[in-house]
């Protein structure tokens, strides 16, 4: 990098936590911390909702897999409008009517405190897994391009998205949101016009390469449910983004800050469908660089991981200048979702686990809880990211275990929200069983592995997890709940 990406990167990292800090003067209470007074704009909160969506990973990842496979990933993208029309429909309307900041407090009125602690608990575990590996990808992307060091790159990171997370609350999260997400737009836009007039016979030549290699494919339409198949991979996005719209604090927390539940709808709708052509320009993208490096082999090592392809492009191929800025697109999704994790994570500590809210009228110790649970928060993260750089190993068991455990969310919010009958005692025994599912669908290789027992292998596909796992918890939770009516009437009819 020159100079110049330097300075450009670094007043982009500067420039954002100055903006994001000088919402102070209007964060004076826990209800402009964690709801921003509910005063802020519609579009803002639709681009913050999009940018929830796109982190580091999806700006790297999806040009990698598209640029070593196809665009089979997509298949997760045309998911969204339908949980955008069911978060329209129903789950934006529920929250509102509950007012709540967190989104656990529907859980805790429906079966009591040990949903919500449940949930609320796998919801802080895996923020702070995902916030620490955010940072850690971000300090091995500018180490490989600077030669910085790791740790000093995650630390400063981390301090600096705290700082304006903490000093601005919501309303600095949701405006940076939106800022990072016009800036990786426009820089996904950059690397697109860069690569289709840098092809050696023309633009055309992009499509000519990447369609004969099969790399627009959307994958295999076959029925199989041991691979990654278009419908594997759509049943999968179905159900995680009904996850993210129906129990995700970092969705629910933005319906609750619109000044209206009309603007709430559209804020929810537009924020998820803007991600469906944005990642499906990420994906182009991939696609491009293997025409690009097909027609001029000799500009990259063959042997590279797909993941750089793209980081040795910005790096090698764009003038100076856009490469800084390319890079502070990089830096922009992952900013946006690291800030997001803080500050939603500090509401649902404020709200479920010190039982205060915007209405509590004790803002001096709400405010003292709200920037010790960000600190806390913020300095684990960095600490994970740290630890992932010698123990990644340790790490990845732990995401399994996490996933294990968060699975169950989805499936108890629909128990709640579907069966308005059911027990406390039928939905934690249909959470039981789902989390055992998928438990059994993930870890039972890892459990015979080094083993002189016959691993055994799941005939479905790790993506297919959640989907049973959640399906298991409402078909057990629901018909254990028959059993306990009968057994009820027919105690009352007894007597």
């Amino acid at each position: 990098m020159s100079t110049i990406d330097v300075i450009i990167f670094i007043a982009y990292l500067v420039g954002i936590v100055l903006f994001g800090s000088s919402f102070y003067k209007k964060n004076k209470s826990s209800s402009a911390f964690t709801l921003g007074n509910q005063s802020i704009p519609g579009w803002v909160i639709a681009l913050s909702i999009f940018a929830t969506f796109v982190s580091s990973i999806s700006y790297l990842a999806l040009p990698g897999q598209a640029y070593l496979t196809n665009w089979n990933a997509f298949a997760f993208s045309l998911s969204i409008p339908f949980a955008s029309y069911m978060a329209v429909r129903f789950f934006v309307p529920l929250y509102r009517s509950i007012n709540s900041p967190s989104a656990y407090t529907y859980l805790e009125k429906r079966f009591g405190a040990w949903a919500k602690n449940y949930v609320s608990v796998m919801y802080l575990l895996t923020q702070l897994m995902r916030a620490g590996t955010i940072l850690f990808l971000l300090g091995i992307m500018l180490h490989t391009l600077l030669d910085w060091d790791i740790s000093t790159i995650i630390i400063v990171t981390g301090f600096s998205v705290m700082v304006y997370s903490l000093l601005g609350g919501i309303q600095a999260v949701v405006w940076t949101d939106a800022i990072q997400a016009i800036i990786l737009i426009v820089g996904a836009i950059v690397c697109i016009l860069t690569l289709m007039f840098s092809m050696p016979e023309g633009p055309g030549q992009v499509f000519e390469i990447a369609a004969a290699n099969d790399k627009f494919s959307l994958g295999s339409f076959g029925a199989s449910l041991n691979s990654s198949t278009f419908w594997v991979v759509l049943i999968y996005g179905i159900f995680i983004n009904l996850q993210n719209y129906g129990i995700d604090q970092n969705y629910i927390q933005r319906y609750m800050t619109s000044s209206s539940e009309k603007e709430a709808k559209k804020s929810a709708l537009y924020g998820g469908l803007l991600y469906v052509p944005v990642s499906a320009m990420f994906l182009f993208i991939g696609s491009a660089l293997y025409s690009f490096y097909t027609a001029q082999p000799g500009l990259i090592d063959p042997n590279i991981q797909a993941d750089k392809v793209f980081p040795q492009f910005i790096v090698n191929q764009l003038p100076n200048g856009l490469t800084g800025f390319l890079i502070a697109s990089v830096f922009a999704a992952g900013m946006s979702t690291i800030s997001t994790s803080i500050n939603s994570s500090a509401t649902v500590i404020l709200t479920d686990y010190f039982k205060i809210d915007g209405n509590s009228g004790d803002d001096k110790r709400s405010m003292r809880i709200l920037y010790l649970a960000s600190f806390i928060f913020s300095t684990l993260s960095i600490g994970v990211a740290i630890a992932m750089i010698n123990v990644q190993s340790a790490l990845d068991a732990w995401w399994k275990l996490a996933s294990i455990f968060s699975g169950g969310m989805l499936g108890l919010f629909l128990l709640g929200y579907l069966s308005k009958k059911l027990t406390s005692l039928s939905a934690f025994i249909g959470v039981i069983a789902g989390v055992v599912v998928i438990g059994w669908m993930s870890l039972s290789p890892i459990f015979f592995q080094g083993t002189s027992l016959e691993p055994y292998t799941s005939p479905f596909h790790s993506y297919l997890s959640i989907v049973f796992g959640t399906v298991a918890i409402f078909i057990v939770g629901f018909l254990i709940g028959i059993v306990v009516n009968k057994k009820v009437i027919a105690g009352k009819s007894f007597s």
